[in-house]
């Protein structure tokens, strides 16, 4: 009997040891103080891409959420792999984040040998936000519509060309879509982000670009490029006159640009899930809302379980359109 008291008083004094030093143990925690440092944004694209607009608009509410100053590190080239690995390879700690196109899923397919792993390597926070591509010309190339440049193309076959910010970009993928749904054949010609495509569009030296409405929109107002057609589902509100690529008659065309944030996936879920919060607040404030309509892209919160599955439900599907596209890394 005497024994049974002993155990039972061991039990409870080891009970309350417990629930005294796992307060303790999480109070010393790097995790419990986070964020106490400098957070970094890795932005594959050229400051003034889609992307990088969408990150510092991000950046700057989150500085002030967090009480931490969130900077912007532009790091382009090979298709966004150059900073995906940089960010898969950090430490995880929640400081070094990447802030991506959807041209992400496209990287396994062609890439073969990836410093990386896209799916076990780095973890979804949340997409940002989507933007639609449009496609833009030179108003010099005199096209009546998009049935006019089809028709041109075909006419002579590897006669043209067309950009994009990178092969495998976001911006790739949906010209490739399209040049797949509507049957042409033309030239590739990657730049190492939006501004560069855009300016030699208007030069003329390119005939069509898939370029991200929030870069495009200024040029196209000015009347420096002409707007054809957008890339998604349905119209942009900031271009109501201008029909989709599917409108025109070319089905299946239609590609959804988006943009999110991922981190290191060994990133502590505690620091996961704050971002993941924090992030979500920002994207679902009137004020951002707002802010990314003033610029042609809309809010796209999702939790971070919905996040990996369209990351892997897009590496998938884009693997057959590199496929069927015959998309290779340059």
């Amino acid at each position: 009997m005497k024994r049974r008291n002993v155990l039972a008083l061991s039990l409870n004094v080891l009970i309350g040891l417990t629930a005294t030093l796992v307060p303790s143990v999480w109070a010393q925690s790097p995790v419990a103080d986070w964020p106490k440092q400098t957070i970094k944004f890795v932005v594959p694209f050229t400051a003034g891409s889609g992307t990088d607009i969408v990150a510092r608009a991000v950046a700057e509410r989150l500085t002030s959420a967090l009480g931490q100053t969130v900077v912007i590190e532009n790091k382009p080239g090979a298709g966004g792999t150059i900073a995906a690995n940089q960010v898969a390879k950090s430490n995880p700690d929640g400081y070094t984040l990447l802030v991506h196109s959807s041209g992400h899923v496209v990287n396994p397919a062609i890439y073969p040998n990836l410093p990386y792993d896209t799916l076990n390597d780095l973890i979804g926070i949340t997409p940002l936000a989507s933007l639609p591509n449009v496609l833009v010309v030179s108003p010099s190339k005199g096209y009546k519509d998009l049935k006019d440049l089809i028709a041109k193309v075909k006419d002579k076959p590897d006669a043209f060309n067309y950009a994009s910010a990178g092969t495998g970009s976001a911006t790739h993928i949906n010209a490739e879509k399209f040049r797949v749904a509507a049957g042409i054949t033309a030239t590739h010609v990657p730049f190492r982000g939006t501004p560069e495509a855009l300016t030699e569009t208007m030069g003329g030296r390119i005939d069509w670009f898939f370029a991200p409405i929030v870069s495009a929109l200024p040029l196209i107002k000015d009347g420096k490029l002409q707007a054809l057609a957008v890339g998604t589902p349905k119209r942009s509100d900031d271009l109501p006159q201008v029909p989709t690529t599917a409108e025109t008659g070319v089905a299946g065309s239609e590609y959804t640009f988006w943009v999110g944030m991922l981190a290191p996936a060994k990133t502590p879920k505690p620091v996961v899930d704050r971002l993941n919060t924090e992030v979500v607040k920002i994207l679902n404030s009137k004020e951002f809302q707002a802010r990314l309509d003033a610029i042609g892209a809309s809010p796209m919160p999702m939790s971070t379980t919905a996040f990996g599955g369209l990351i892997k439900s897009e590496t998938e599907s884009i693997a057959k359109l590199v496929q069927t596209a015959g998309i290779k890394a340059n």
